[in-house]
C-alpha cells in the first residue's frame, strides 16, 4: 500500500533541486550590479596664437546749445570718419554702431540758492564697433579718424577671427593631460587604468586671454603703436577612467 505522503514529498524535492542552482545566480547578478571602481580626473589644455584681426570702439561726441545742433555736428563728423574707414578698405560689414545717445547738460543750483538744475546745452554721442583685419594697418587708421573727430575710445581688443583650429588643439592637450594624470595617481595607488567611461568639456567653455593689448592712444602726429601680443585659448576635459581589476 502506497503512503499519500509521497507524491507530496517528491514534489518538495524537485523544488529544492531547481532552486539549488539560483544561489550562485544570484551571487552573479550581485556582482554585476556592482558599481565599477573608476576615477574622475580634470585635463587642460592650452594653446598660443598670434591674432589676425583688432576690434576697436570709436566714438564721436559733440557738445552744443541745443540738441539739433549737437547732433548736426556729431553726424557730420561721424560722416567723415566713417568715410575715411571706407577709404582704408574696412568693408561695411565690418562697421556697425554700438551706442548712440543725446543728453542734456546741466548746471548745477548753488547751494545758497536751492533750484532744480538747469539746461544749458546737449551732448551726442556717436559710438562705432571696427573690425579692422589688417593688423599692420589699424595705428595708421586709428591715428586718421582721430584727427576727423573721434574722441573717445573704448579700447582694443586682438582676437584670431577663426578660433576653430586653435581650440580643437587646445582641446587634444586637454585630453591628453587627463590621461598623463589618471596614469600617474593609479600608478601611484597601485592600480591599472581602464578604458575611458565617459568624457566631457567642463567649466564655461573656451575663451580667448589676451596675453597684451594696447591701449589706444589719441595721437595726432602720427600713427598709433600698437602690440598685438598673443591670445592663449584654454579649454578643461572632464574624464571618467574605470580601475582595471
Amino acid at each position: 500500500m502506497s503512503s499519500p505522503f509521497l507524491p507530496a514529498l517528491a514534489v518538495t524535492a524537485l523544488i529544492a533541486a531547481a532552486a539549488m542552482p539560483a544561489l550562485p545566480a544570484s551571487a552573479q547578478d550581485a556582482e554585476t550590479r556592482r558599481p565599477l571602481p573608476r576615477i574622475t580626473v580634470t585635463g587642460e589644455g592650452e594653446v598660443s596664437v598670434a591674432p589676425d584681426m583688432a576690434i576697436v570702439n570709436l566714438s564721436v561726441i559733440r557738445e552744443a546749445d541745443t540738441a539739433k545742433a549737437a547732433l548736426a555736428a556729431n553726424s557730420m563728423a561721424m560722416k567723415q570718419v566713417l568715410d575715411a574707414l571706407k577709404t582704408a578698405g574696412i568693408a561695411e560689414r565690418d562697421v556697425q554702431t554700438a551706442n548712440f545717445t543725446i543728453q542734456p547738460r546741466y548746471q548745477q543750483p548753488a547751494r545758497d540758492k536751492p533750484q532744480d538744475p538747469k539746461i544749458i546745452g546737449y551732448s551726442v554721442s556717436n559710438e562705432v564697433t571696427v573690425r579692422i583685419r589688417k593688423l599692420d594697418e589699424a595705428g595708421g587708421i586709428i591715428d586718421k579718424v582721430v584727427g576727423l573727430g573721434v574722441n573717445q575710445g573704448g579700447g582694443i581688443n586682438f582676437v584670431k577671427e577663426d578660433a576653430k583650429a586653435v581650440m580643437t588643439e587646445a582641446r587634444k592637450r586637454a585630453v591628453a593631460d587627463a590621461i598623463e594624470k589618471a596614469r600617474t595617481l593609479v600608478e601611484a595607488a597601485g592600480v591599472k587604468l581602464g578604458p575611458v567611461l565617459s568624457i566631457g568639456e567642463g567649466g564655461a567653455g573656451p575663451r580667448p586671454m589676451p596675453y597684451a593689448a594696447a591701449p589706444m592712444r589719441m595721437a595726432a602726429d602720427k600713427a598709433v603703436p600698437l602690440a598685438s601680443g598673443e591670445n592663449t585659448y584654454q579649454t578643461q576635459v572632464n574624464v571618467v577612467f574605470e580601475i582595471a581589476r
